[in-house]
């Protein structure tokens, strides 16, 4: 299904900056809105700021779009959603790789006491050094 066709489904207006930030998400994963802005204005070169922020907001609304927040870094957007993975991270240069849930099943981990809270989903994230920032 194509990207057009997705949005259409979802009854979002297929817009060519809509267009855009769903592919420069795919091209550059875990990719911050500064990134994804330069991207998307390889294509688009007048698309102004706000509107890629509306549209990211737009999509993670909709659910096309997984917005990660890692502690001392911007957000961040993913295309991988609908599934129950985590992420890795590099505390040095902020490097952030997917890692499969190992139990599998959401929301994979179970809370010692949920106050009352129905619980849906559990975001972790992984602290350490990538490779390449680990090399002597």
């Amino acid at each position: 299904m194509t990207d057009a066709q997705t949005l259409r489904e979802l009854g979002l207006r297929v817009t060519a900056p809509r267009l855009a930030v769903l592919d420069a998400v795919g091209h550059h994963a875990h990719a911050d809105t500064d990134t994804l802005l330069r991207a998307v204005r390889t294509t688009l070169p007048r698309v102004s700021v706000q509107a890629v922020y509306d549209v990211l907001h737009a999509l993670t609304e909709a659910g096309l779009l997984r917005r990660i927040e890692p502690a001392g870094h911007p957000a961040r957007y993913e295309r991988r959603v609908g599934d129950n993975h985590h992420h890795v991270a590099c505390r040095r240069c902020g490097a952030i790789e997917d890692v499969d849930c190992a139990v599998g099943h959401a929301p994979c981990l179970v809370p010692s006491a949920t106050s009352g809270f129905t619980i849906e989903s559990a975001e972790v994230t992984f602290w350490g050094l990538c490779p390449r920032c680990a090399a002597p």
